[in-house]
């Protein structure tokens, strides 16, 4: 893709961003969506490549936005970082981003609609849907077996905010392919899941992890790690990838001795597990043996700050 001229063009109006989207599709565009909550990494602009990266001409586009539905009330949505100034020159570095959405709020809070009452075809007065006054939102997207276990076990609110959101950024920016990064995998799989059953238009495609040069999976939250709960969360990526080597060094290795192994790990290192399991790749269903292509998947806590991680691994099965 030729590279964007200038700084991506910011836009903040739902109904704005609808009808750009739209004029890219009507010039012939494939309308790529990165969608991101802010503070970007090279994981983030790793996504920005893949997605400039799509055959034929493309018009990207990285959506901004601190999604409050999937925090729950003790979790860390007040303090998650922010630089709205140093993403939008990040992605102006890539010379692939053609518009940021960086919308103040993307659900309807109750505030009452004055105005007189839409017209029907034919003059005739009519409601609208659209104008109505009232509560606010009450609408959410469960993705019921695939949200249930991993993260969704101990964060029972957050897929039901995280499939909610996206559904309303497909809706608002009408993407033909949107790019989600696979250290989020149960997030991945359940958006691929969402979109076959409620038939959006969208091609979802995954993005391998990035990692640091020490092995870190990237996250945003990596910077509230102090260097000393840093170094001990090292332990997770060691951790896959030695059950990774252990997995395919020895055939139909039983599951729950890699989990214990991960386990002692990275307790010995400090850190507090939320999880570890062995899944398959496409159910998250666990798996007693690893004895077909599975993913294990690691959640804990090094300090104050919850990380996750995972390694795929490809056994034939």
């Amino acid at each position: 893709m030729a590279a964007v001229a200038g700084e991506p063009e910011v836009i903040r109006d739902k109904a704005a961003m609808r009808a750009w989207s739209r004029r890219q599709r009507a010039e012939g565009k494939t309308v790529v969506l990165v969608p991101t909550m802010g503070f970007l990494h090279e994981g983030h602009l790793s996504l920005v490549s893949a997605a400039a990266a799509v055959p034929g001409p493309v018009a990207v586009v990285v959506s901004i936005y601190v999604n409050p539905s999937q925090f729950a009330p003790s979790e860390d949505l007040a303090t998650y970082p922010s630089d709205l100034a140093g993403d939008l020159r990040k992605l102006a570095s890539t010379g692939a981003v053609h518009a940021v959405f960086n919308p103040p709020d993307l659900y309807y809070r109750g505030a009452a609609v004055s105005g007189r009452p839409a017209e029907a075809p034919g003059g005739a007065a009519a409601s609208s849907c659209l104008e109505a006054g009232g509560d606010g939102h009450e609408t959410w997207i469960r993705v019921e077996r695939l949200e249930k276990g991993l993260c969704g076990a101990s964060r029972p609110v957050f897929f039901r905010g995280v499939a909610t959101v996206v559904a309303k950024l497909f809706n608002v920016v009408e993407p033909d392919v949107a790019m989600f990064g696979k250290k989020d995998y149960q997030q991945w799989r359940l958006i691929c899941r969402m979109v076959r059953d409620l038939d959006f238009a969208v091609e979802i495609l995954g993005s391998e992890i990035v990692r640091e040069a020490d092995g870190l999976a990237m996250s945003s939250r990596n910077v509230r790690l102090s260097p000393e709960e840093r170094e001990k969360a090292l332990s997770i990526s060691r951790s896959l990838v030695n059950a990774r080597t252990a997995a395919l060094n020895n055939s139909n290795s039983a599951s729950e001795h890699i989990k214990d192994q991960i386990v002692q790990t990275l307790t010995e290192a400090g850190g507090r597990v939320d999880y570890v399991e062995i899944v398959e790749q496409e159910s998250l269903v666990p798996v007693e043996m690893i004895d077909r292509p599975v993913v294990i998947c690691v959640a804990a806590w090094f300090g104050k700050v919850r990380l996750i991680d995972n390694i795929e691994i490809h056994m034939q099965s």
